[in-house]
Order: C-alpha cells, then structure tokens, then sequence
C-alpha cells in the first residue's frame, strides 16, 4: 500500500513539475510576444519586459474572469480581491500581483473609483461602495498621471527640437566645409 502511494505521489510530482514548465515556457513566450503593443493610432511600439509581463499577467486574469477585468467596462474592485483570486487558485500569485498593480493603476480603473459605485467581487457581485476618499484619493493619482503624462511629452518635444537644432548646425557646417572646399 505504501509502495503504492509513493509511487502515485512521485507521478503525481512529476506532473506538476512538467506542467509548471509548460507553464513558464508559454508565459515566456506571451511575453516575448507581447512586447509591443497597439496604440491608440493602431501602431505598434516596442515596450519593456517588465511592461509586457503585466500585460501578459492581465490578460491571464481578464481571461479567467470576464465579467470583472474588462477593458471595455472598468469597475472598482472589492477591497481584498486579492485574496480571492488566490484562494480561487486560476491564476498564480505572482500574475495575481503583478496584473492588479497594473490594473488598478490604469487611468480607467482611476477613473473608476467615483463615490458611491459599487465595488464588485471576482463573481462580479456587488461588494462594497467606493467612500470619498477613496474617491479623491484615485482623483489625486489620476492628476498626478495626467501631469507626469504632460511633462514626460513636454520633455519628449524638447528633446526633439534639440536634436532638430543640432542637424541644422551640422547640415549648416557641412555646407560651410563643401563652399570652404569648392574655394579652393
């Protein structure tokens, strides 16, 4: 009997460790392909690995749970989500973090957080109510994102006249070099 249950707990290990490297494999792979992303104007761009393994670990949740992560219909969460998604055991935790950091960090899910709304659990059933401070605590983070949104372009279009400025001065000075030659 014994034999018997150790063998079973050895096919059993074994399974679970070849699963958990399909697993790694196609995250992986999700990643890789998932580093670059749509913009609103349809065009791609490059993102970073980290960036994309959020994505990938969101998507794994919208999939599992449709009616509470949705990009189309973004509703606050119940406080202590979390928790439930982990004991609910369809997504690892380390996806489970890093998808609601990236999540509840959106500007959507910010804009969200209106008092009053409810909160909804991983059955999408009513848990809760967004208080005002909670409220004015996500519109302080959604004016923060908006003026680290305009500052980053601000710099972006700064740094873009220089460069533009410094291949005029070299276009000019290769002019100057081409006359100083011609010249001669």
């Amino acid at each position: 009997m014994d034999v018997l249950l150790n063998e079973c707990e050895q096919r059993l290990n074994s399974l679970e460790q070849s699963l958990s490297q399909q697993e790694s494999t196609v995250e992986r792979k999700i990643v890789s392909d998932s580093a670059l992303i749509e913009t609103n104007n349809g065009q791609r761009k490059p993102v970073s690995k980290n960036r994309a393994a959020n994505l990938a670990a969101l998507q794994a949740l919208m999939e599992q749970y449709p009616t509470v992560f949705s990009r189309e219909s973004v509703r606050p969460l119940k406080i202590g989500i979390q928790e439930d998604l982990v004991a609910d055991d369809k997504v690892s935790k380390s996806k489970i973090k890093r998808a609601l950091a990236s999540y509840v960090r959106s500007p959507q899910y910010l804009k969200s957080l209106q008092e009053g709304v409810d909160r909804i659990g991983i059955d999408a059933s009513p848990a809760g109510k967004v208080t005002a401070e909670e409220a004015e605590h996500a519109k302080g983070k959604l004016k923060e994102f908006h003026q680290m949104r305009k500052q980053r372009k601000a710099d972006q279009e700064k740094e873009a006249r220089r460069k533009e400025k410094e291949e005029r001065l070299s276009s000019k000075l290769d002019q100057l070099l081409t006359l100083n030659r011609q010249a001669r």
